[in-house]
This record gives structure tokens, C-alpha cells and sequence, in this order.
């Protein structure tokens, strides 16, 4: 498979303006520094087409943050997307257009993402007629078969999204997504507000999308299960940085991280006899002041003094292997 969009080196900082007060004291000898958040840092990953890379991490790990960077809804402090084996800053007006067209990202409160003064047809129809993909007569047929594609009767198309519940809402995410012809679809967390029965259906869909559209996806979540169900290749994320990633099979049979081990070691099985769940001490330091050389030491059990000081460099450990770790360096 080729490689559709690569991530090198990307970091998002947000950083907190100083009010009035700190500005002026600064003038007078003050010391107030200016608040940074990193939410990413240093990431690199490659996406191949047609495959699912699931990104798992602890809330505030800046998964979120990092699928957003994916399909364009922020701006990277530093690093470059390439999209197709061309960098987005570089492309011209055009190309950028067709990728924010191809990269579409489906959100995980779905009655938060779609406006509520809008019926359904509107919601999914606007952005294709928009962009000159249909033509405006063409619009109704459009959005019908789009919704039967997602599961949902074309009657609900003059409905608004206060009138459906969370599935059927998180279904016409679904289709307002593929209403311009996606390549790459971001998933943040996309089931992850829904019941369980309901998560099943809506993840069978995406399969089912996946096989007939050809669609890649980038599937961020906090259920090791989902994902390890769902996706081709891991990736384990942990305050801003990707420490493990590998296929996901051989990742699950044989973690290498600490903090991946400890993950899994949580994932319910009903082969275990356990009767009482460990899980990994401590809370996750905050990106305002993250804990200097690898991030994770503070809570791991195999910490070295090298560890607190000097950062890990993710390195292969095999040709679709990687981690990063002082451990067996």
C-alpha cells in the first residue's frame, strides 16, 4: 500500500496570553512567563491507504489535537503534513481545496458538531453543491442515497438533529462526512458517547464504508478494545508523544512499552481469572509542565536515572515496529 498522508515532526503548542497586570509588571523587572501548553510533540506517522491506524491514549494525551492537525482544523506549530507525497504548505490554492475535501473528520458529540438550525438535507447536502461535486437539482437524490448508505430513511432528511437520537445523529455525521468523497476520514472518538449496542452497529458501518468506498481512517479513541478490533496498526500515544506503534496483532500479543503494558494489562478479558484490576499509578503529568526526558518515568515501574533526563527517540524495532524506550537500548 502507498503511503496517503505523513506526518514529520509535528507539534502543537498553545500558549496563554498575558492580561494587563503581568504585561505591566514584566515592564518593572517582573518574571511572569508566558504559558505554554504542548499538546503534541515531535509526532511523526505515516498513514497507508486503505488501512485503519487506531491512536490510543489516556484522556488529554493530545489525540484529539493531533486529529485535527490530520484534516486540517488546526494550524501545526511546527513539523510538515504531507498529503499524496506533497507538503500542504507548499501546494497551491487548488490542491489545498481537494485535500480539506478528502480529509473529513467525524467528531464525538455529534449534537455539538451539527447545527441545529439546519435540517438534515442542508446539513449534508450544502457542502457538495458548494463545491460543485452535484449540481444543486441534483441535491435531493444526493443526500437520500446518502442517508440510506448510512442506515437512516430519506423521509428524516426534513427533520433537524434535536429530533433524532445520539446514533442516528452520530450516523448523519457519518454521511455529511462522506458527502464530499473522502479519502481519509479522522474518527475522534466517534462512538465513544453512544450505547454499547449502538457502537457496535455504527462500527460495523464503518467497515462496511471502509470496503465499499475504499476509505482510509484515523480512528482515535481510549478503548484498546475497539481499536483492536477495528484497526491494521496502533499506535500508543502518551502526553503529546507516540511511544509504541506497530501491527496491531503483534502489538497486542507482545507490548514492549511500559505504559502499553500497562494498558493492556487493564483490557477485560474473559480468558482472565483476575479478580482485582492494577492500574498504572499515578496521573498523567500536565503538558504545561510535562516532566523533562520521557515523559512517562514519573509512573514507570522500570524508570532509570536516564530516563529523567534524557528523551527516548522512537526507533525501530522492526520493519513495522517501533517504540520509545531506554529499556534494551
Amino acid at each position: 500500500m502507498t503511503t496517503l498522508l505523513q506526518l514529520s515532526g509535528i507539534s502543537k503548542h498553545f500558549s496563554k496570553k498575558s492580561d494587563v497586570v503581568q504585561r505591566l509588571l514584566n515592564r518593572v523587572g517582573g518574571r511572569y512567563e508566558t504559558e505554554v501548553v504542548r499538546a503534541v510533540d515531535d509526532i511523526s506517522l505515516a498513514i497507508k491507504a486503505g488501512e485503519v491506524v487506531g491512536l490510543v491514549g489516556e484522556s488529554g494525551c493530545g489525540k484529539s489535537t493531533l486529529g485535527r492537525i490530520v484534516s486540517g482544523i488546526l494550524p501545526a506549530t511546527a513539523g510538515h503534513v504531507l498529503y499524496r507525497g506533497k507538503e500542504a504548505a507548499q501546494m497551491s490554492r487548488a490542491e489545498r481545496d481537494a485535500m480539506s475535501l478528502e480529509v473529513q473528520m467525524i467528531f464525538q458529540n455529534p449534537m455539538a458538531s451539527l447545527n441545529p438550525r439546519m435540517k438534515v438535507r442542508d446539513i449534508i447536502g450544502e457542502a457538495p453543491v458548494v463545491h460543485g461535486l452535484i449540481k444543486s437539482s441534483e441535491r435531493t437524490d444526493y443526500v437520500n442515497n446518502l442517508l440510506r448508505q448510512v442506515g437512516l430513511d430519506p423521509a428524516y432528511a426534513n427533520r433537524y438533529p434535536h429530533q433524532f437520537s445520539g446514533g442516528q445523529r452520530q450516523r448523519i455525521g457519518i454521511a455529511r462526512a462522506l458527502a464530499v468523497q473522502p479519502k481519509i476520514i479522522v474518527c475522534d472518538e466517534s462512538i465513544a458517547a453512544l450505547d454499547v449496542s449502538i457502537q457496535a452497529q455504527v462500527l460495523n458501518l464503518f467497515m462496511d464504508l471502509r470496503e465499499q468506498l475504499g476509505l482510509t481512517y484515523l480512528f482515535i479513541s481510549h478503548d484498546l478494545g475497539v481499536v483492536g478490533h477495528l484497526s491494521d496498526r496502533v499506535a500508543i500515544m502518551y502526553l503529546g508523544r507516540i511511544v509504541e506503534f506497530g501491527k496491531t496483532e503483534e502489538l497486542y500479543a507482545n507490548p514492549q512499552h511500559p505504559y502499553t503494558k500497562g494498558l493492556l494489562a487493564e483490557l477485560p478479558s474473559v480468558r482472565s481469572t483476575r479478580k482485582q484490576y492494577i492500574p498504572i499509578k499515578g496521573e498523567m503529568p500536565s503538558p504545561l509542565h510535562p516532566p523533562p526526558g520521557c515523559h512517562f518515568h514519573p509512573r514507570c515501574p522500570y524508570a532509570m536515572p536516564r530516563c529523567e533526563t534524557e528523551r527516548p527517540e522512537l526507533r525501530a524495532l522492526s520493519p513495522e515496529r517501533s517504540m520509545a524506550c531506554h529499556l534494551e537500548a
